[in-house]
């Protein structure tokens, strides 16, 4: 079985509505941190003083294959109907793995066994 790693990157007013679109599609454990972004362009100032909101980084391994359903769902909270992206979401290959709960292996080959 192979893994991806998946990374959303959601402002925090979004945090709960990504996690429940990435269980809604099969994600179990899910990382949590929070962060702040420094855009490229000029966000309002309060006081002379730049604010672009705080952000929240979610990270969670995933079978391979589940991973893009995941990514999709997590993509229409932060790019609702087409509007300009709030947030971003990628994966990465993971090539070795320790620790990962044996429930959620076996959720992952349930979910490959379904798919074939």
């Amino acid at each position: 079985m192979k893994f991806s790693v998946l990374v959303a990157i959601v402002p925090e007013d979004l945090e709960q509505e990504a996690i429940d679109a990435a269980r809604d599609e099969g994600a179990g454990g899910i990382t949590l941190m929070s962060g702040r972004g420094i855009s490229n362009s000029a966000k309002k100032s309060f006081f002379g003083l730049q604010f672009d909101g705080s952000q929240v980084v979610l990270m969670m391994v995933l079978e391979k294959s589940l991973s893009l359903q995941v990514m999709k769902a997590v993509q229409t909270v932060i790019m609702p109907d087409g509007e300009d992206s709030r947030g971003l979401v990628f994966t990465l290959p993971l090539e070795h793995i320790g620790g990962i709960d044996n429930t959620q292996l076996e959720k992952f080959e349930q979910y490959v066994k379904e798919c074939m």
